[in-house]
């Protein structure tokens, strides 16, 4: 039987059914705005936020959880709150969003760039080491698409050389390494509640930790510089107002509900996805180290081989693939240093290979994509074999 013509040049598309959309909600939503509505506090004091720090640290098994307008602010706050300013530096990965390391330069730190891995997308515990030097106060990992850092190796590092750990788990909401969740596995952990998140408000930011005195400092810093025992007043440190309001904490509470049952349906499409991909030379998905014992998915990621693909650079497979209603995203163009107000002097840069090969070949698909049905997943497999069917047509 004739392939039919790929979608590109005027052909059936795989798939005609729209992926799940994205934020979802319910009555669970509207039932929460209105209460706040009807308290009449609304802004950051309203008891919505002090419900949804509760559940989310409960969630995560930290401590002390603290809201923050977004999930730069966190990192900032988190930065602030370690005394970590001008002349220290912090190591960040360079192949992640911006925020990571802008945040590191925003409270007058140098942020370091360590390579990644190539086949997790993670920080390189090898490359950390390499780039301590007697400046270096912090790291910052991004578990990057929702997959935990490696903890084993990178948290006894940080012993050795007396540096705090703030996770920045943007893309982590419910990702869990040896059974533990992250967040509070470090000294912080920096949640976002932007709108692509796996939970969102449209905005928003947490902090975690397991740390009274840091919890409290991180907290004053949020709420203007206040004690939190203190008159309203009174501001014995320098803050700032990053108070989550109420209508963010309602949504993020009935999003927080059903944070687990959607965890699974991602995990398990995605563990789908990665059988079929077996078949495929030329993607190579994401390594899911068993540690971890839960993957959030936030992006399900694959290294693109055009060789294997007859050559076919990344993004005429990308364009291909889109015309067949597969949403899929090339992300970074290239590596944070090279952004202007990264690039040296204001950053220290050591050598970063992986980083700038994933630039080149990373192809990955969001989240809301994995809460379709498991058999919808057969539409991604069935699109990628026709375009290399058809692979002659592309060039």
């Amino acid at each position: 039987m004739k392939e039919s013509p790929l979608a590109v040049h005027g052909g059936e598309p795989v798939r005609t059914k729209p992926w799940p959309s994205w934020p979802q909600w319910d009555e669970t939503e509207r039932a929460g705005l209105l209460a706040v509505l009807e308290r009449g506090e609304w802004g950051g004091y309203d008891k919505a936020v002090a419900e949804f720090e509760t559940a989310f640290a409960a969630r995560h098994g930290a401590r002390f959880c603290v809201t923050t307008v977004n999930g730069t602010t966190t990192l900032e706050t988190a930065l602030r709150a370690l005394d970590i300013g001008p002349g220290d530096e912090v190591i960040v990965p360079p192949y992640t969003f911006v925020a990571t390391a802008a945040a590191v330069r925003t409270v007058g730190a140098t942020p370091v760039f360590a390579d990644v891995d190539l086949d997790t997308w993670n920080l390189s515990v090898t490359a950390v080491q390499a780039a301590v030097s007697a400046r270096t106060k912090a790291i910052i990992p991004v578990h990057f698409g929702g997959l935990p850092v490696d903890f084993d190796s990178l948290l006894p590092l940080a012993q050795r050389h007396n540096l705090a750990v703030i996770e920045d788990a943007a893309h982590a909401h419910g990702s869990s390494w040896n059974g533990r969740p992250v967040g509070a596995l470090g000294a912080a952990g920096s949640f976002s509640f932007q709108a692509s998140k796996n939970l969102t408000a449209g905005e928003g930011g947490a902090l975690l930790t397991n740390d009274a005195k840091l919890a409290e400092r991180m907290w004053s810093i949020a709420n203007c510089g206040r004690s939190q025992d203190g008159h309203g007043y009174e501001h014995p440190n320098l803050g700032a107002n990053l108070r989550l309001s109420g209508w963010q904490a309602a949504v993020l509470s009935a999003g927080l509900n059903r944070l687990d049952g959607q965890l699974e349906r991602r995990m398990s499409n995605a563990r789908r996805l990665r059988g079929f991909l077996e078949e495929v030379d030329g993607l190579t998905p994401q390594r899911w180290d068993p540690r971890a014992s839960a993957h959030s998915h936030h992006l399900f990621l694959m290294r693109y081989d055009a060789d294997a693909f007859g050559g076919l650079p990344r993004e005429a497979f990308i364009s291909a693939l889109r015309a067949e209603n597969i949403p899929v995203s090339p992300l970074y163009p290239y590596p944070l240093y090279l952004q202007p107000p990264l690039v040296e002097p204001f950053s220290r840069v050591t050598p970063c290979p992986n980083s700038e090969q994933l630039c080149q070949q990373t192809i990955s698909i969001s989240q809301n994509v994995l809460l379709a049905e498991s058999h919808e997943m057969d539409d991604i497999l069935h699109a990628i074999l026709k375009i290399r069917e058809n692979i002659a047509s592309l060039r």
